[in-house]
């Protein structure tokens, strides 16, 4: 016998980010960044149209909102609505598993970004 969720809730949360570039966009609004080409600087593998349909997708799925300027020429910034901010948690607990679990960090520089993400995304100790 399986205990068999009706409507999983973690296969909701993930419908909501299934786009490759999705949890990174998220983590780079949390960490300042606004602006489309912004989230291309450490990403080179990340096309224009690629960005535009995750923002898209990000935007329908309630997580962002984006803003269109009424100067010229035009700048549009993204911000994450509160249902967005929402997601901090998954961000800092998906950065904690990486630092907990991998060797690819000194102590300094593991105990630095922790410090770094519970600080951005104001999470308590």
């Amino acid at each position: 016998m399986t205990n068999k969720l009706p409507t999983c809730p973690v296969d909701r949360t993930l419908n909501l980010i299934n786009k490759k570039w999705s949890i990174q966009i998220i983590r780079d609004i949390f960490f300042g960044k606004r602006h489309f080409k912004e989230f291309q600087e450490d990403k080179p593998n990340l096309s224009n149209k690629v960005l535009s349909n995750c923002l898209k997708e990000l935007e329908n799925n309630g997580l962002i909102e984006k803003k269109v300027s009424a100067t010229k020429p035009t700048s549009t910034t993204y911000f994450l609505t509160d249902y967005g901010k929402s997601m901090k948690k998954i961000i800092y607990e998906l950065a904690m598993f990486t630092l907990d679990n991998e060797n690819n960090y000194t102590k300094e520089e593991k105990n630095n970004l922790k410090k770094q993400f519970r600080e951005i995304l104001d999470i308590e100790d």
